[in-house]
């Protein structure tokens, strides 16, 4: 027989957390802290629910006095990377609840998967959260995507929520795989449940125009995680002092709609010779709190430059944002904390959501690193 690894069915209950925000500055209000929050933030359903058109007694039982049976109840599976995730998902709302997956392999290496108490989601609404965070493991969770919906389910919603290939959008030289276009298409032929098409929900896709890779058997639904930052922004105890950052204009053109409140510097990249110079195109950072904010980072060199160049443009402090902290071979351990001394000596904060399982297990604690959970945005989407 092969060897099993199942997961365990979390525990329900709400749970939440205000930790990880800075010496001096409030709290996030939500529920009370747990070790599935441990040292990540999160905001209040309340603020989650804003603009998606989810309405908030879908999810929250004491708005008004509902029967359960009238809410829509999502039952969530997870891989292994997922787990703390779906786990915080979970304790958002007493609208998901969390179903197990046995996940094995043969001794040939492939995977021998199994779906516990398959009869008991016909005509359930079912989710599946992914990671797709190496090529070895989407094979597993693929089998278990396109299987899923195929077992007379309600429907069917996907998140993934770092989409991986992002930045391989488009060729430039002939010969060249946009393989972003290669995992749309097998994401847009997952079977469609008994109620329709497959939905998905991925958060902060790299280039606006990926939305358009996907075909019609599909739903996409694309979320950001701007509003946690946002929120974090307004607990800062210098938040009227802040000024955006995008590295580059396509930072710039991804952001700066949900960002245009802030005052605003825009960097761009020029060449010189075989490097690639990070100079200031617009805005004025001077004696201010000046946040970059871009979609996700590899080994984080145009942040450097781009904190270095702040710094010497005048900055009082620079933190940083990004949606999906990917950190190839630990490359965030090259960001260093201010200390407090200002711009010229590191970050002041590095704000990062829980969208990348591995790294928030790395940085977790770890200053100037800070993890906003995407689990309440993730449970309103479920209730779209």
């Amino acid at each position: 027989m092969p060897q099993m690894q199942p997961q365990e069915a979390a525990a329900g209950g709400r749970a939440g957390a205000g930790a990880g925000a800075g010496e001096g500055e409030a709290s996030a209000p939500g529920p009370p802290t747990s070790d599935i929050y441990a040292g990540i933030s999160t905001i209040p359903i309340s603020a989650a629910l804003i603009g998606s058109g989810v309405d908030a007694n879908e999810l929250v039982g004491d708005v008004i006095d509902q029967p359960k049976t009238n809410k829509k109840l999502v039952y969530l599976f997870y891989c292994d990377e997922t787990e703390e995730l779906a786990r915080r998902i979970a304790a958002e709302t007493d609208s998901v609840e969390l179903r197990s997956i046995k996940w094995g392999t043969f001794a040939d290496g492939f995977p021998n998967l199994f779906v516990p108490n398959a009869h008991g989601i016909r005509g359930e609404h079912v989710a599946f959260l992914a990671s797709f965070s190496s090529p070895a493991v989407i094979f597993e969770q693929l089998s278990i995507i396109y299987a899923l919906p195929r077992m007379f389910v309600s429907s069917f919603t996907l998140v993934l929520p770092f989409f991986p290939t992002g930045t391989l959008e488009r060729m430039e030289d002939e010969g060249d795989i946009a393989t972003a276009f290669t995992l749309a298409r097998i994401l847009s032929n997952i079977p469609c449940s008994r109620g329709g098409p497959s939905s998905l929900v991925i958060f902060d896709i790299h280039a606006l125009q990926e939305r358009f890779y996907f075909g019609d058997n599909v739903l996409p639904c694309f979320e950001s995680g701007i509003p946690l930052l946002k929120h974090r922004l307004l607990q800062l105890p210098d938040s009227n002092n802040v000024t955006i950052a995008f590295p580059d204009e396509g930072a710039w053109k991804r952001f700066y709609k949900q960002l245009q409140h802030f005052p605003m510097v825009i960097c761009t990249k020029v060449r010189d010779g075989n490097k690639r110079i990070v100079q200031l195109k617009e805005g004025d950072p001077t004696g201010r709190h000046v946040v970059i904010v871009d979609d996700l980072v590899q080994s984080g060199g145009t942040l450097i430059e781009c904190q270095k160049l702040l710094a010497t443009m005048g900055a009082n402090k620079v933190s940083a944002y990004v949606t999906h902290g990917v950190f190839p071979k630990r490359s965030w351990e090259r960001f260093l904390h201010d200390n407090g001394e200002g711009a010229a000596h590191g970050f002041a904060h590095f704000w990062l959501t829980d969208s990348c399982a591995s790294t928030v297990k790395d940085v977790k604690g770890v200053k100037p690193f800070e993890v906003l959970s995407l689990a309440g945005s993730i449970a309103v989407a479920l209730h779209i």
